[in-house]
């Protein structure tokens, strides 16, 4: 079983952290309870709740007993400051196995426009920078001792700028997003004692949609759907079919195409506190070495002039 780990470890790194002997691309950070995480991946999300700062956060912890899983936290803060205009911050970290540290830190742009009666199309763009770090030591391979793969034996600390655009239409009842968060391809090894070695950050597009049934005034039906692609890998679709009742309680599941199964829970706590967990149970020939992935995120809006008391919003996902 130790030799499994470190297997484990190391096919983690290489296939998680953009590093091998050969050029690929990688996905970027998953996420179960994409609907609630939608600035990270699209500059263009907007709420038009002018007056309300929006602030959300969410933990990812993946494969739950494989050594070397990753751990993902983000952040992101945003609000608009008139009926066209919303700004805002994320920040990402993805952690592979404390060997592999990516921090994302960027600040949107949106610009809104009225296209109908109650439907809005905002425009968005996101910048910033990502810091890659990776430490290697103490890192050993299985066969041939330290020092057998060039591509560990030195640690990475470098830091790359980046652009992001987005598009996402919406209304009360429904929203559909197209994005490129990261549009700067990057290479975090390069040639190294005359062997060349490079792993590759390429363009991520996402792809998000979803839509608000009210089978009655407690009920409401909430499917979802993520697609994201990138060169060099299968198209990755997520889906996620939600009830909410009462506007407090919300509950569903998801599937990820060949990959895992998912319960989803939240509640809202007060009508500014909304937080939630999903359990994903993997369904690959990974399911032998984990025993699932766990995620949780908590949504705070502040009024910040105090003019809304109890304000209530809209059964939107956003």
């Amino acid at each position: 079983m130790k030799n499994l780990n470190i297997y484990h470890k190391i096919a983690a790194l290489i296939s998680l952290a953009f590093l091998s002997l050969q050029s690929f691309a990688q996905q970027d950070p998953q996420f179960t309870q994409y609907m609630y995480n939608m600035s990270v991946i699209n500059p263009a999300y907007a709420t038009a709740d002018e007056g309300i700062l929006n602030l959300g956060g969410l933990y990812r912890t993946q494969w739950v007993g494989f050594e070397g899983a990753p751990k993902t936290g983000t952040f992101f803060a945003h609000t608009p400051i008139n009926n066209k205009i919303e700004l805002g911050v994320s920040f990402t970290n993805d952690n592979i196995g404390d060997i592999v540290n990516e921090n994302n830190i960027y600040a949107d742009f949106a610009y809104v426009l009225p296209v109908g009666l109650k439907s809005k199309l905002s425009l968005g763009l996101k910048a910033g920078f990502t810091i890659f770090d990776t430490d290697f030591n103490g890192f050993n391979l299985q066969s041939g001792g330290p020092g057998t793969d060039i591509a560990f034996n030195e640690n990475i600390s470098r830091t790359f700028p980046n652009l992001g655009i987005g598009a996402f239409f919406f209304t009360d009842n429904y929203y559909l997003g197209l994005s490129a968060p990261n549009m700067l391809s990057t290479k975090h090894l390069e040639n190294e004692n005359g062997i060349k070695a490079t792993g590759v950050e390429s363009v991520h597009y996402f792809l998000t949609g979803g839509y608000v049934f009210d089978i009655n005034e407690n009920l409401k039906f909430k499917p979802a759907f993520m697609a994201k692609g990138v060169s060099g890998a299968p198209i990755a679709l997520d889906l996620t079919a939600n009830v909410l009742i009462q506007e407090r309680l919300e509950a569903g599941l998801g599937y990820r195409l060949g990959d895992a199964v998912s319960a989803l829970v939240n509640f809202k706590v007060t009508p500014q506190l909304r937080i939630g967990y999903a359990y994903d149970y993997t369904t690959s020939n990974l399911s032998n070495y984990n025993s699932g992935s766990h995620e949780i995120f908590i949504l705070f809006d502040i009024d910040l002039f105090g003019l809304k008391g109890g304000y209530d919003r809209s059964p939107r996902f956003f």
